[in-house]
């Protein structure tokens, strides 16, 4: 793979992750939108787990009940007791004057305790006594007379088979444009078991009991259910109509789905089924009162006064017990009465139609969000977003819950991106591994062509220093002492240098500094030295100025690039000092005459640099060295060398460095390797902005 194809396969990689990402979201969003096993249970938790947080706190106790429990066994005899107590029960209970009694106990059968059972089992031999028992009222009788006389509430309960007993129900009416009962989403019921018909032809009302758990867990309780066609209220709900004296229950409906049930003034909405989800409360003693205390007359009528009053059994081994979504368990009772004081008090909890799409909506922009983040965006800003994306629905919802009344379900959106955030990982760890293999091929080509190019920068280093003369070359001839460095700023530099004997008296050397460095300067800056060595060669007693006059026309001829190069040429006779130059845009150099108190300059012979004005006519200029100075000449990479802060060098500090050279006598050798050493202790470390070039030439007078 090439390094451009590498470098794009990033973006497609990251393309990917968000097109897969997007998909999974969209189908996650589906599955929150479609009713799905997962989906209810997790629903199921949160909304148990905000009523555990909070339940409902109970301001008013409309109900009372009155409880068949232990402490009612223990005085009066055990269950079943004979149905004459249970109608003293109720009259106790009228006199108070309560709104309506429920008596949540079903009663399919005769009194097993009525005297004309107990007369036809024990058949006494005594006339007058079996007389006496047949003029007696049944147990049955009595009750039936009590239910009469007061506002009464039975119970039946839902069979999954037909039974046959005599249904009894108060009249439901459906408000529908099209009201066809039997095609409502209502809970339906094969058939029904009922109190012996003595005693459903007195009460006042008919209420079911049947409760549908989820997972053994009460939620939701219908309002209205339909038993063999026929609609049924529930208990709670027909304890309000005998209550409020209603004559019927009305049902609001808009298609198939029940949308409220009324009773008299009160309309309760409900869900599509006609059921409601109670929003439960602690266990309250005080909503509690003993069947035995009520008989013996220890009951404040104050708390049965316009009370809906339920008859339930709560004793050991009698009660229904149900688990609740608090964690409390709860008689069958208890449920009815914290179901009485949702309707009344208007605080069941509702799941609003539009929950489930909105839940889906915020799925799938939610996961769309994340899936185009997460491969762009830095682990910590995924992280927080994430982190939001799973902390706001919850709190959204509970605040919602809190202040409304309204189930909304965070935990399957919650769960659906905690997926989803899990697939994209997957999906970014995967893509990462195989885009790192894909980099290690390219990186180990990138390291055989750098390790080509170095190879190659080692060569052209290795020929660059192979073409600086030798030091050897002006051996044994002690009328001039020479040394010269040569620092590249890279691997190869642009700057020159170049000295040797024209004759056996006359020495050239030459200076130059190519604009720019690295390796098109090296190759520019050969093809000049050589240039110009060709054309003094070729006219060795030729003026230095017709030297450097051709050198910069045949440097120019071929110069694409329109490189330029600054430099010093001279020719020094070895017998006499004289020296005749020419400088071309360089640096001007430095004389250090012996006892002088500062170095000089030769400022005149000077002319623009080599190929920026390529018919120029140089000029050459010349002087006489004295015996023991020194000619000392260097590129810009001096003077413009740069420390860590940005400092320059500069000529300032080369003349002091000369002076401390002056005083001190030092040699043509010193003096380089002094002035260089200094330049590179003054960059400390950093990247040269230049080549560096020094060369110092001392004429020590002729031969003698």
């Amino acid at each position: 793979m090439t390094a451009r194809a590498a470098a794009s396969e990033p973006a497609r990689g990251r393309d990917r992750i968000s097109i897969v990402g997007v998909g999974v979201s969209t189908l996650l969003a589906l599955l929150v939108w479609l009713p799905a096993p997962w989906t209810d249970r997790l629903q199921s938790a949160w909304f148990d787990a905000c009523q555990l947080l909070a339940p409902r706190q109970v301001s008013t106790l409309p109900v009372t009940v009155v409880e068949i429990d232990q402490k009612s066994l223990v005085a009066l005899g055990q269950w079943p007791w004979p149905r004459t107590r249970l109608a003293r029960l109720v009259t106790a209970i009228a006199r108070a004057d309560a709104a309506a009694i429920g008596i949540n106990i079903l009663m399919p059968e005769g009194d097993a305790l009525s005297p004309e059972r107990l007369l036809a089992e024990a058949k006494p031999p005594d006339g007058s006594v079996a007389e006496a028992l047949r003029s007696l009222l049944t147990n049955d009788a009595v009750l039936a007379g009590a239910l009469a006389s007061t506002p009464t509430v039975l119970v039946l309960a839902g069979a999954n088979e037909p039974t046959g007993m005599p249904l009894r129900a108060a009249p439901v009416t459906v408000q529908a444009k099209a009201p066809d009962p039997a095609g409502l989403m209502l809970p339906s019921h094969a058939g029904a078991l009922i109190s012996i018909d003595e005693l459903n032809r007195q009460a006042s009302g008919w209420g079911l009991i049947s409760v549908d758990t989820t997972r053994g867990i009460v939620r939701r309780l219908p309002l209205v259910a339909s038993i063999q066609g026929t609609l049924v209220p529930t208990l709670a709900v027909e304890m309000l109509r005998v209550a409020s004296r209603a004559p019927m229950v009305r049902l609001a409906a808009s298609g198939r789905s029940v949308t409220s049930v009324s009773v008299g003034d009160l309309q309760i909405r409900t869900e599509a089924d006609a059921a409601v989800r109670p929003y439960f409360s602690r266990h309250r003693a005080d909503r509690f009162v003993s069947a035995v205390d009520v008989l013996d007359g220890r009951v404040d009528p104050a708390l049965l006064r316009r009370q809906l009053v339920l008859i339930g059994s709560t004793a050991i081994g009698l009660e229904e017990i149900h688990d609740t979504p608090i964690g409390d368990r709860m008689s069958g009772s208890e449920i009815q009465a914290q179901l009485l004081e949702n309707l009344i008090d208007g605080t069941a909890l509702r799941r609003p139609a539009w929950a489930t799409g909105a839940e889906a909506l915020f799925v799938l922009l939610a996961g769309t969000l994340l899936a185009w983040m997460l491969p762009r965006r830095s682990p910590r800003r995924v992280g927080t977003l994430m982190a939001v994306l799973v902390v706001a629905p919850l709190l959204c919802a509970y605040a919602v819950f809190r202040t409304r009344g309204l189930l909304l379900d965070a935990a399957t959106p919650v769960v659906s991106l905690l997926l989803l955030f899990g697939v994209l990982l997957m999906l970014a760890l995967t893509e990462s591994i195989r885009q790192r293999r894909s980099l290690e091929g390219v990186v180990q080509e990138q390291r055989e062509q750098s390790a080509r190019i170095a190879g190659e920068l080692e060569a052209a280093q290795r020929i660059q220093s192979a073409s600086l003369p030798r030091a050897d070359l002006l051996k044994g001839d002690d009328r001039v002492d020479l040394h010269a460095a040569l620092t590249p700023a890279r691997e190869v530099g642009g700057d020159l240098y170049d000295f040797f004997k024209l004759d056996g008296d006359r020495l050239f050397l030459l200076i130059g500094d190519v604009a720019g460095k690295g390796l098109s300067a090296s190759i520019f800056m050969a093809v000049s030295k050589a240039l110009y060595k060709g054309a003094m060669l070729r006219a060795p007693h030729a003026d230095i100025g017709e030297i450097m006059t051709a050198a910069n026309a045949e440097v120019s001829r071929d110069n694409a690039e329109m490189l330029f190069v600054t430099m010093f040429a001279a020719i020094l006779d070895l017998q006499s000092g004289e020296l005749s130059y020419c400088n071309a845009g360089h640096d001007n150099p430095y004389r250090l005459r012996p006892g002088a108190p500062r170095p000089g300059r030769i400022v005149d012979g000077d002319g623009p640099p080599l190929c920026a004005m390529p018919d120029f006519d140089y000029r050459s200029a010349h002087c006489r060295l004295a015996p023991g100075e020194v000619l000392c000449l260097m590129t810009d990479g001096v003077a413009e060398a740069q420390d860590p802060a940005g400092a320059l060098y500069g000529h300032e500090r080369v003349e002091r460095l000369m002076i401390g050279a002056l005083q001190g006598g030092a040699s043509a050798h010193a003096l380089v390797e002094t002035l260089q050493a200094d330049v590179l202790a003054f960059e400390d470390g950093t990247e040269p902005n230049d080549d560096l070039t020094i060369l110092a030439l001392c004429w020590n007078g002729p031969k003698r």
